[in-house]
């Protein structure tokens, strides 16, 4: 495998190294070809649905309509991913940095170990908008990622890209999510979100590393696809 540095996240201490997983060059070919093809017409398609929910988010609360924010791509390197502002601007995010630090690594004597805890998002989130609700519970607000894929900071298919402060509290084993590039949806989110805690969703994630192929990437996104039409949860 090829070797990629990763700085390390706190902003402290030596570099991490993350190896980035060889890949066959037709798949490369095939998977760049799906995600430029895919990202470009969809793109196309959603303009008129990005506008309408632009102009909701603009009417309803004060601030940017795309919310931009650092994430962890392949290799450990860093780029800014785009959403749909499903907060209020003011929102503080340290109350998510301490519920997912915790949710990896933390918790009390008389709860179950962080790493087996089912991976959810804050219950009854007061910085989460009205419109921002209802973005989030369809996964609209991620479809702006449709540009980092053809940016190529993404792929459809992959692990989810992390934020740097959980990368801070990965364990080794756990930053071999980082070594193929980040995608929309992954097998975790296909086939576990909402029900896995945190090291059972990285070992799916590790999973697609060792088997992926462009038929998994085919899977996976009708999957994806057949899970947001019943509006079944992933």
């Amino acid at each position: 495998m090829t070797m990629a540095i990763a700085p390390d996240q706190s902003g402290s201490g030596p570099a991490r190294a993350v190896a980035v997983a060889d890949t066959p060059l037709g798949y490369r070919i095939a998977k760049r070809s799906l995600d430029l093809v895919v990202a470009a017409a969809g793109l196309v398609v959603i303009s008129p649905v990005l506008a309408g929910f632009a102009l909701a988010i603009r009417l309803e609360s004060s601030g940017p309509i795309l919310f931009r924010q650092e994430r962890v791509g392949l290799g450990g390197r860093r780029f800014v991913m785009l959403k749909l502002r499903s907060m209020h601007a003011s929102a503080d995010e340290e109350l998510h940095r301490a519920h997912v630090q915790e949710l990896i690594r933390g918790g009390s004597a008389h709860e179950p170990r962080a790493g087996d805890r089912t991976w959810l998002p804050i219950t009854a989130d007061a910085r989460v908008t009205r419109i921002g609700s209802f973005l989030r519970r369809t996964h609209i607000d991620e479809l702006p990622q449709l540009v980092n894929v053809l940016r190529g900071e993404m792929s459809l298919v992959g692990p989810r890209p992390p934020i740097p402060y959980e990368v801070d509290v990965y364990e080794p084993w756990q930053l071999r999510r980082l070594s193929v590039p980040p995608g929309l949806t992954g097998l975790w989110q296909a086939n576990g979100w909402g029900r896995l805690g945190f090291e059972d969703g990285v070992r799916l994630d590790l999973e697609y590393v060792d088997t992926r192929s462009f038929g998994t990437d085919l899977r996976l996104l009708g999957r994806t696809l057949w899970q947001l039409v019943t509006r079944r949860q992933f």
